[in-house]
């Protein structure tokens, strides 16, 4: 075959087809650009830049902007309109948004509980919601650690070794064993309490009195106890605490949880939240997922919205559901800005606090005083951006 003949213009269908005219974007539209190492290596630096830098870095970016705007709100920022409730200038400076702080087990069984426990402990939130594992497996890691593994490691081997594994990590079957010989004597105080004082148990003052019996500073329920933050968890006993309730109906039974009466409290903060707004972050999906979306559905949406998980939507599940999803049920405002990161949260979320709390606040009190008991008590901004 001889060579194609040159020299010709390109043919106009192919040009039409590749060189499509631009539609010129406004000046102030962001470009795209990552960090310059050469610039240093400050950690600020690098997370300002993850706005411009493309593909999840940018809904990181968007993520810590929408978490600020939780942190930053006040009631003085909104017009006074009608019967307004807080017309004092004070009381309106000084009311913020209410946050919501949802969690699945793998994340407290990983090193994310330390910094679960660092927002509880400095009441930056106000309302945690997770599952069994990760009311548990902080209780257990005051008795014995969680060890380093790897996710190749085979399950027959470790199981008659005695070791559980969670990903790449390792939890001997002795830490259990502590955890029970330490929570049935609690069962069984509680359930005299119930037979002889009228103790009405749920799920969340379960969890406040663990927390308080645990008595250590490395806990996030005993910081949740110490300063009156509700923790909700529908499902506690999916878990070993649900073990030790079946094993403590054989040695001791009669013990009741009332579930009823913790999904009335949950949603009582979302509806009574008014005059303030509400915020939702949630780490990975399932049961504390659609307890707060659906919780917040009481008051008409969630004004802000986070989502870190590595879910996907394709096959209907709530976990893998983009906050879209929830705006279609009401679960989040229309006229929100939430935002779904599709990632590790055990690697998004420290860089989040790093860029947001932990600029944004600090603690009202010094640690180890006496816990404010009235519910909705925040600490105060310091001041930066």
């Amino acid at each position: 075959m001889g060579a194609p003949e040159g020299g010709g213009a390109v043919p106009e269908s192919a040009a039409q087809a590749v060189l499509v005219p631009s539609e010129q974007l406004p000046e102030d539209a962001p470009t795209i650009r990552g960090h310059d190492f050469n610039e240093g290596r400050d950690l600020d630096a690098v997370m300002g830049a993850m706005l411009r830098t493309g593909l999840q870095a940018t809904a990181l970016g968007q993520a810590v902007e929408e978490v600020n705007r939780m942190i930053r709100w006040r009631l003085a920022d909104e017009a006074l309109e009608g019967e307004e409730a807080h017309p004092d200038p004070a009381v309106r400076a000084a009311t913020r948004a209410k946050i919501f702080l949802g969690y699945t087990s793998n994340l407290v069984s990983a090193g994310v509980r330390e910094h679960i426990r660092y927002l509880v402990q400095h009441r930056m939130v106000d309302v945690l919601v997770t599952t069994a594992g990760g009311v548990e497996e902080d209780f257990i890691k005051c008795m014995a650690p969680t060890y380093v593994g790897d996710f190749a490691l085979k399950g027959a081997d470790l199981r008659k070794r005695g070791l559980n594994r969670i990903g790449n990590m390792l939890v001997p079957n002795s830490n259990y064993c502590k955890f029970e010989d330490w929570v049935i004597p609690i069962f069984d105080a509680m359930l005299e309490e119930q037979q002889q004082q009228g103790a009405h148990w749920t799920p969340s003052r379960m969890i406040a009195r663990l927390g308080k019996e645990i008595n250590h500073p490395d806990s996030i329920y005993y910081w949740a106890w110490r300063n009156n933050i509700p923790v909700f968890c529908p499902a506690l006993t999916d878990g070993s605490l649900g073990d030790m309730l079946f094993f403590h109906t054989y040695k001791n039974p009669g013990l009741i949880l009332d579930i009823v009466q913790d999904i009335r409290l949950m949603n009582d903060h979302a509806m009574k939240a008014a005059p303030r707004k509400t915020g939702a972050i949630i780490l990975g999906g399932g049961v504390p997922k659609h307890h707060i979306c659906n919780a917040n559905l009481m008051k008409n949406g969630a004004d802000w919205a986070v989502f870190l998980n590595t879910a996907q939507e394709f096959d209907g599940s709530d976990s893998g559901a983009r906050p879209d999803e929830a705006v279609s049920w009401g679960k989040i405002r229309a006229d929100a800005t939430p935002v779904k990161v599709h990632g590790d949260a055990s690697i998004l979320f420290p860089l989040i606090i790093s860029q947001t709390f932990a600029k944004q606040w600090e603690p009202r009190r010094e640690v180890g005083a006496p816990a404010d008991t009235t519910g909705d008590a925040q600490p105060r901004a310091n001041g930066h951006r």
